[in-house]
């Protein structure tokens, strides 16, 4: 069984296209909180509200990263989506932190970001443009098959 972590961009629905593709593959997957209102809100709603926007924030980015440090720690392969839409500093964060726990790793952007990627890449095992590309090296890494 893999257990695969999906992280980064939350506004397509490439988990999705994942999650489906890999019925039938011994695959368990995990990843943040996408609802945006309860991951911006979680720190607040449980450890008390603040006044000010950085501590609000700052509370939600802290609860977020527990959550998110132990669904990388717990997986085999860590899958970073970075979209075109919206800057995930977070999604370049969690690459990093996978790297240094030296879990395998693979990045999933478009054509268009090779260039500004080019060193969080670098730290990826595999790079896929393609949510069915990662698909296909679950696939592969747990049946040694190639597609079609």
């Amino acid at each position: 069984m893999l257990n695969v972590y999906l992280s980064g961009e939350i506004h397509t629905d490439w988990r999705e296209q994942i999650v489906e593709g890999a019925q039938g593959l011994d695959v368990t997957f995990s990843g943040p909180v996408t609802d945006h209102a309860t991951s911006d809100d979680c720190g607040v709603a449980i450890l008390g509200a603040e006044d000010r926007k950085y501590w609000h924030d700052h509370k939600g980015a802290m609860v977020n990263a527990i959550r998110t440090r132990k669904g990388i720690a717990d997986a085999d392969v860590v899958v970073v989506r970075f979209g075109d839409q919206y800057k995930q500093w977070n999604a370049a964060f969690d690459a990093g932190y996978a790297a240094a726990l030296d879990k395998s790793l693979i990045i999933l952007h478009g054509p268009d970001h090779a260039h500004a990627l080019k060193e969080v890449d670098a730290a990826a095992l595999a790079v896929a443009e393609e949510p069915g590309q990662v698909v296909d090296i679950l696939r592969y890494v747990l049946t040694g098959s190639l597609p079609g």
